[in-house]
């Protein structure tokens, strides 16, 4: 009967053969956490006002200089799974809020360090994940209720100062008062309320164009959508009113038979016929456009000289190899609609007046060194264009970056409506704040609340490392300040103190103006605990071979096998 038993028990664990590694336990779980944290340290380093950038150079020999969290961690080339789940993080951060994209990951690589060191202490992950779930739950409430502040009660001075703070970290951080204005403008110019009464900011209608050349304090914000092409011929008229705008996604240019087509002409007088209907084919696609009362054309395709001819006859303005992305906002800015085809359902040609957008006026303008095209006074949605200099490139291609960042911020806060003081006076008022929560709990999830609270306190480090200051004694004048905030009524100003890392001290960034948008704050705390989860609950890694695709028959393995 043993015999038996054993040869069951041998024959049950071979028949499971895995053709690959399988790591389970502790291991797993220390290695997703080194992965984690050795990302965490790349970006580490550029949080906060006096970040520093990070040079990018990919296999083609492109550079960017950046020091932007979802930039860094999107060129990096990250084979590891669990910190493909960090980079995706800061995507998924960028996507939804556009700012905070280095914190996020920094927040969650903290947190798996300190679940590691508990999963040590012999505490159960189901515990620690409990654990973290309540502690980011309590966060939340705590957030909402103590510390976040309306921007109506503050004025209009809230916008200007969310739109510096999130300057204040990068590039163009010396001359931040010049372009939060300009961010803050472009904003207010393209915000409406949409059916339901809700304030809506679409920054997507706010176009960024790039020139490098001038200084940065030349950028400009121009109010109409700026487009980056001339006008087909120097014979059209450069301005027009009153602008009837088809937007096409296809070519203008003489039809030509497709490849393979072979026409079998017996009669040479044939031949001129074909090319004059060749010709006409396209002339009657461009009649059928300007019939529809369209005044400016513009297309994603080409134009040829031969078709230029009908639009400088019918004194319209055409402009060829425009963005299809432009061409998308410009329809939904002017009410029109971008037509990739003049085919109706009937199967004949037509251009319906409806597909046409409306604008007050199109036309041609020298802006700096280059020549724009604007479109000014949009019937549907308002638009906005900032116009960035810089010395090159690389580095007008990180104002652009900054810009974007500072406008996803500033229509968070138009949008929610709500505030909370930066400078890691959240995180530590939320460590003081979870530290007595946690005490107030009977069951196992207190030490993963209290490890929470202890991790969140990476951010105002990491700040004031990056400042070169003394992370130890400032940290613990800022929670000494919030203790006493939570603890003495007299004191209950002190929650809106966080750091001034230009000076080495303690201050109210309220006052200070050091203000981000709620709704980041809140997210990124989400984010972070749900990335920390998911890769806190993996216990068992098995990684598949990849199959050789070396052929038996090849040159390499006939000599090794003395074929030839």
């Amino acid at each position: 009967y043993n015999e038996y038993k054993s040869y069951l028990r041998m024959t049950t664990t071979s028949s499971i053969s895995l053709f690959g590694d399988r790591e389970k336990g502790e291991s797993v779980r220390t290695q997703n956490m080194t992965a984690a944290v050795a990302i965490a340290n790349i970006v580490k380093s550029s949080l906060g006002p006096v970040g520093l950038d990070k040079m990018l150079v990919d296999e083609v020999g492109d550079v960017t200089v950046t020091n932007d969290g979802a930039t860094i961690l999107k060129m990096l080339e990250v084979e590891h799974p669990a910190a493909k789940v960090l980079c995706e993080l800061a995507q998924l951060q960028d996507e939804e809020v556009g700012d905070g994209t280095t914190s996020v990951v920094i927040v969650a690589a903290e947190l798996l360090r300190a679940a590691d060191e508990l999963i040590k202490q012999k505490i159960h992950p189901t515990t620690i994940i409990n654990g973290y779930k309540l502690a980011c739950k309590e966060s939340v409430k705590f957030i909402n209720e103590q510390l976040a502040i309306k921007a109506s009660d503050l004025g209009k001075t809230c916008l200007l100062s969310v739109a510096r703070t999130s300057m204040s970290s990068k590039i163009i951080g010396a001359d931040r008062d010049f372009f939060a204005n300009m961010v803050v403008q472009a904003a207010e110019m393209v915000k409406f309320n949409n059916s339901k009464g809700d304030v809506k900011c679409p920054i997507k209608s706010i176009n960024v164009l790039k020139a490098h050349g001038k200084s940065s304090r030349e950028s400009i914000m121009v109010k109409g959508y700026a487009l980056n092409c001339t006008v087909g011929s120097q014979l059209m008229p450069k301005s027009i009113k009153n602008a009837k705008i088809a937007c096409i996604d296809f070519s203008l240019q003489k039809a030509k038979m497709k490849l393979g087509v072979q026409v079998v002409v017996t009669d040479p007088e044939k031949l001129d016929a074909i090319r004059q209907r060749e010709a006409d084919i396209t002339k009657e696609k461009i009649q059928l456009i300007l019939n529809a009362g369209a005044n400016v054309v513009l297309t994603t395709g080409g134009i040829d000289d031969m078709c230029l001819k009908y639009f400088v006859d019918a004194g319209a303005m055409a402009v060829r190899r425009c963005k299809k992305e432009d061409l998308k906002r410009i329809a939904r800015a002017t009410g029109g609609a971008l037509v990739s085809s003049l085919s109706n359902l009937e199967g004949e040609e037509s251009f319906e007046p409806a597909f046409l957008g409306q604008a007050e006026s199109v036309c041609q303008e020298r802006i700096c060194d280059d020549e724009l095209i604007l479109i000014r006074g949009t019937k549907t949605k308002p638009s906005a264009s900032i116009i960035l200099r810089g010395a090159n490139d690389i580095y007008v291609d990180e104002m652009d970056r900054s810009v974007h960042d500072s406008l996803c911020a500033v229509k968070r806060v138009i949008e929610s409506k709500s505030v909370v003081p930066g400078g890691g006076c959240v995180e530590a008022a939320l460590s003081i704040y979870l530290e007595n929560f946690a005490t107030s709990l009977g069951s196992r999830e207190q030490l993963a609340v209290a490890e929470f609270a202890q991790a969140l306190l990476v951010i105002p480090k990491t700040l004031v490392v990056n400042a070169a200051k003394d992370s130890t004694e400032l940290v613990a004048k800022l929670r000494a300040f919030h203790n006493a905030s939570q603890t003495i009524e007299a004191k209950r100003h002190f929650k809106w103190i966080g750091l001034d890392l230009e000076n080495g001290k303690c201050r109210d960034n309220k006052e200070a103006g050091v203000l981000e948008p709620e709704m980041s704050k809140v997210k990124s705390l989400k984010f972070a605990t749900e990335a920390a989860i998911t890769i806190l609950r993996i216990d068992d890694m098995i990684k598949i071979y990849q199959p050789s695709k070396e052929d038996p028959n090849s040159y390499q393995n006939a000599v090794k096998q003395g074929r030839l």
